[in-house]
């Protein structure tokens, strides 16, 4: 969509019911004719938006802000302050997101120098995004690969997006790569490594118990923060933030494409998820789960044919043994006998050496990028 009028822009705060709407409605406009874009559900963009219901407003602060032109809805942000970043890297960083835009730089400018402003009269050194409201969900800003609509929780946006973040004096932060992998059984490196692995260790790889789900999500409270404590962005998730992602995502989980290691003691090690590409259900609900949605989200997902390896990771002591290679060759027999054309892994950092080099032996490629940018305040 592009500019089509002139005049005068206004940036306000979102502080009324009819504001929130506006900035939850305003997608429909920006990728109105796009056959990628996947709308959201409505209810959990308000949901993000109510410190009742998301536990990130404990422990850290946002607002959002909507661009004017005349009386037309033109763009949105969100000023981020996350005070678990900043204490976990001891870095003055902090964050936009949510960010939509007309293609017009002036918009963009508007609403990037409120969110600079924000975060700078509270002390804040540096901008960085866009994420939501941290990298443990949506980040970055799609910047080039395959065409087609984007996999669950990864992000999507208008091609101009990268120009107007540049064109404002963003630059690169870190680009994140999303893997294909075709669902083929496992790759000669794939069995080789298996053999040798299950020689070496004495080793367990299980899938979730759904009946005891509290239990198990005990587990993953446990790794999660273990696991990923070393990469660039990550911030550590609370206890009401897992239960709260787990809460959503509960719903649409194969326990299939859920597995626990253990060693041989039965102590959980690692833990690595794929979920159902609900992207496919969601795209064709636009935006609304009731009155029938739920009937034609479960009618539907029937038919999903990809997945997303979204989680993957392994306590420090047991990195570098060549693991990850069991669970994805676990992935590919699931994905086999589900029925599955293959799936993205995803996101992984540019400079994950080793992740990336595993992926591609294992006969994966990068098929799309994602960047996330930053500035000096």
């Amino acid at each position: 969509m592009s500019a089509s009028s002139a005049g005068p822009i206004r940036v306000e705060p979102v502080t009324t019911r009819a504001q929130l709407n506006a900035f939850v409605e305003l997608p429909w406009t920006i990728y109105d004719g796009d056959p990628n874009w996947v709308p959201p559900l409505k209810a959990d963009v308000r949901k993000a938006f109510d410190p009742s219901k998301h536990p990130f407003h404990e422990h850290s602060e946002a607002e959002a802000f909507l661009a004017f032109r005349g009386d037309r809805v033109v763009g949105r942000i969100c000023a981020i302050r996350n005070r678990n970043h900043e204490s976990f890297h001891e870095e003055s960083t902090g964050f936009f997101g949510w960010f939509e835009s007309i293609d017009d730089p002036a918009v963009a400018t508007a609403l990037l120098d409120r969110a600079r402003d924000w975060l700078r009269e509270r002390g804040l050194e540096t901008m960085r995004g866009p994420t939501s409201f941290s990298t443990n969900e949506t980040s970055g800003i799609y910047i080039g690969g395959d065409d087609g609509p984007p996999v669950l929780m990864m992000a999507y946006n208008p091609r101009y997006y990268p120009t107007l973040l540049e064109t404002y004096g963003l630059s690169k932060a870190k680009d994140l790569f999303a893997w294909w992998i075709d669902s083929d059984p496992p790759t000669e490196y794939l069995l080789r490594a298996e053999k040798l692995l299950n020689r070496r260790y004495d080793l367990t790889i299980r899938t979730i118990d759904m009946s005891r789900f509290d239990d198990e999500l005990a587990i993953v409270r446990r790794l999660y923060n273990q696991a990923w404590e070393k990469n660039w962005g990550f911030v550590p998730m609370t206890n009401a933030e897992i239960d709260h992602m787990a809460a959503e995502l509960k719903h649409i989980l194969d326990p299939n494409f859920a597995f626990f290691v253990e060693d041989a003691e039965g102590e959980a090690f690692g833990f690595a998820l794929a979920m159902p590409d609900f992207n496919y259900v969601l795209k064709r609900l636009d935006g609304k789960l009731f009155p029938f949605g739920i009937v034609k989200a479960l009618l539907l997902a029937r038919r999903i044919r990809v997945m997303r390896v979204m989680i993957l990771g392994l306590v420090p002591e047991w990195r570098g043994k060549g693991i990850d290679a069991l669970l994805y060759a676990q992935f590919l027999r699931a994905g086999i006998k589900r029925g599955l054309i293959g799936g993205e892994c995803s996101w992984i950092l540019e400079d994950n050496e080793k992740m990336n080099a595993a992926l591609e032996r294992m006969g994966a490629h990068v098929y799309r990028r994602y960047r996330m940018y930053e500035m000096a305040l």
